[in-house]
Parts: C-alpha cells; sequence; structure tokens
C-alpha cells in the first residue's frame, strides 16, 4: 500500500495532516518517549543527518587538506577546500534537482507547491529561477562557505580553536554530532528574525524569499551579506571544543545539506514507501507566507514568540496581519 497520505487544497499540491502539532525538542513537560523517538528517528536510521556524517567521514578522509596541511594559509589547500565544496554542493543540489525537477522521478507525489521552476520571469537573474539560485548558491554561498572553513580549519591547526579526538573524547565527540544541527536551528532562528528586520529584508533577505515555490537549489541561494549572518553558525569551532570531522559535518549541513531541506518535497519515495525526510512544510509554509515559522519543528521559540504558522487558514490570516504591519 502506499506510504503517501496526505491531503489536497486548493492552496497546496500536498501538504500533511493539519494543524501541524507540536514537534519541539523542548516539550514541556519534557517527554523521554518523544526524546527516544526523536533520537532513533534521526540517529538510528539512515536519515538525512546519518548520511551527512558518512559523507563528512569519507570527505575528511578522502577529499579535503589534512590540519598539518592547514597550518599556513597557502592557496593550494585552500582552492583544494573550495573545490571539494564546490562538488558536494553540485553533487547534492544537482543530483536533487535531476531526480525531482529534471527526471521527475517522483511526479507530483509529496510535492508541496502545485508550480513548476519559474522560467521567463525577470524577477531572476537570467529570466530563469533555477539559473539564478546556482549563481547565487555556487558564487558567493561556496565561496563563504569554504572561507569560514579555512579560516576554522587554521584556527585548529594552530592551537588557537580547541580540538579533541574520538580517542580521547568519546563521548563528547559524539554528542557533538547530535547537538550541532539543534546548535545549527538555535543560530538559525535569530539570525533568520534579524533578517526580517524590514531594513535588512528589503535589501537581503527578499533575495532569498523570491522563491516561494522552493526546489533544492534554493537553499544556499542568498545575498552575500546573508550568506555571511547565516554561515557564523559555524564560529562554534571556534570556541567549542571539536574535531575536523565536526567541522565538516557542519559545513555540509549548512550548505548542501540546504538543498536537502528545500526539495519542495516532503520525502524521498523509494517503492511507495518514505525512505527519507526531505523538505518539511513548516518551513515550506515560511516561504509561502513570509512572517512566520522563523525557525524549524525542533525549535520552541516560533511558538514561545506567537509566530508559529500551523497551517491553518486562522494562522494564516494572523500571519497576513503581522506582516502587514511589519512592512507598512
Amino acid at each position: 500500500m502506499s506510504d503517501t497520505t496526505g491531503k489536497q487544497s486548493r492552496e497546496w499540491n500536498y501538504h500533511p495532516d493539519l494543524p501541524l502539532q507540536d514537534s519541539s525538542l523542548f516539550k514541556w513537560p519534557p517527554s523521554p518517549g518523544f526524546l527516544a523517538r526523536w533520537l532513533a528517528r534521526n540517529w538510528l536510521t539512515l536519515s538525512e543527518r546519518v548520511i551527512m556524517v558518512i559523507v563528512a567521514v569519507a570527505a575528511y578522509y578522502l577529499l579535503y587538506p589534512s590540519l598539518e596541511t592547514a597550518k599556513t594559509f597557502a592557496v593550494g589547500w585552500i582552492v583544494q577546500t573550495w573545490a571539494v565544496n564546490m562538488g558536494l554542493m553540485i553533487a547534492i543540489a544537482g543530483g536533487l534537482h535531476w531526480y525531482f525537477y529534471i527526471h521527475k522521478g517522483q511526479g507530483q507525489t509529496l510535492k508541496f507547491d502545485k508550480r513548476p521552476q519559474a522560467k521567463g520571469n525577470r524577477l531572476w537573474n537570467f529570466s530563469n529561477q533555477v539559473h539564478d539560485n546556482m549563481f547565487w548558491s555556487l558564487g558567493s554561498g561556496v565561496a563563504q562557505l569554504t572561507a569560514f572553513q579555512v579560516v576554522t580549519m587554521w584556527l585548529m591547526a594552530n592551537g588557537y580553536a580547541p580540538t579533541i579526538t574520538l580517542a580521547s573524547n568519546p563521548v563528547w565527540f559524539i554528542l557533538a554530532l547530535i547537538l550541532l544541527p539543534v546548535w545549527s536551528a538555535f543560530h538559525f532562528y535569530w539570525a533568520h528574525r534579524l533578517l526580517h528586520v524590514p531594513l535588512l529584508y528589503k535589501r537581503v533577505h527578499s533575495l532569498h524569499h523570491r522563491n516561494v515555490n522552493i526546489g533544492p537549489w534554493s537553499g544556499l541561494s542568498m545575498h552575500p551579506v546573508e550568506h555571511f549572518i547565516y554561515l557564523t553558525s559555524l564560529c562554534i569551532h571556534w570556541i567549542v571544543a571539536s574535531h575536523p570531522i565536526h567541522l565538516i559535518f557542519h559545513v555540509i549541513y549548512q550548505g548542501p545539506g540546504a538543498a536537502m531541506t528545500h526539495t519542495g518535497y516532503e520525502d524521498l519515495l523509494i517503492r511507495d514507501k518514505r525512505r527519507l525526510a526531505l523538505g518539511t512544510f513548516y518551513h515550506q509554509l515560511h516561504h509561502r507566507y513570509y512572517e512566520c515559522n522563523y525557525g524549524n519543528q525542533e525549535m520552541p521559540w516560533d511558538r514561545w514568540f506567537g509566530t508559529f504558522h500551523d497551517g491553518s487558514e486562522d494562522a494564516t490570516t494572523a500571519t497576513r496581519a503581522r506582516k502587514k504591519k511589519m512592512h507598512a
């Protein structure tokens, strides 16, 4: 039997059951059962995060320069780091775009928005949404991602940033992998709220928000100022002890990982079964209605600060009123 339950509506090709429920890690009172299921779903199956850790480990040993090499800034290893990041971005974002939008491997099944990616519209550079998104993602996006990584590697290599190994601290080594996406979600919410201040929104963040109908190349398609703000999440490695594998995982999570969360589809299907969670309707609602769901489902901030959109018509009305007031 097909595992593609969900509904269609006038606004959406597909949406999950509504209203969206509270799936934050920070529910009160705490639910050990919920936390155990979250841990199992994200870390004890072949999830998006586990796949990124596997890629990070392989890239650490096979593709990126060593810390010893990074002790001195040099063109060779910096270009190598940039080339690896460029390759990963093209492979992941390009692969997802090919599968979902060129090959149409899943058709419209589990696709949130009814529309195709935009063409022939002068809103976009090159009058093409995908080409515009690729320009910003592969240009400023990969360049700044590499810059943050290069600086962090240099700091680690020279002892200015604290480091650990699996042998020296196995508990923290594993725990840090689990907590990095939680840190990223915390950072993302507050950086995102800053970007929605009207002045920054108009001059910077609006470039990303042209993607009302998102696709894999939309995830890292941002104004250079937004790239800088978004990627400061990586500065955590400057003060909290980590290993280069943690840094690479974080780089993949912030960069190519954004393509996975912006596929425009909820899950990857294999033989009509959901095998890999990708985009979330929670964030899709943000791209449609703007002034809501600034964070992600694991963080409680949208619920605590009254900006949670649960997919209902009442939430849409409240969000539109808030947007009108903010941008008056």
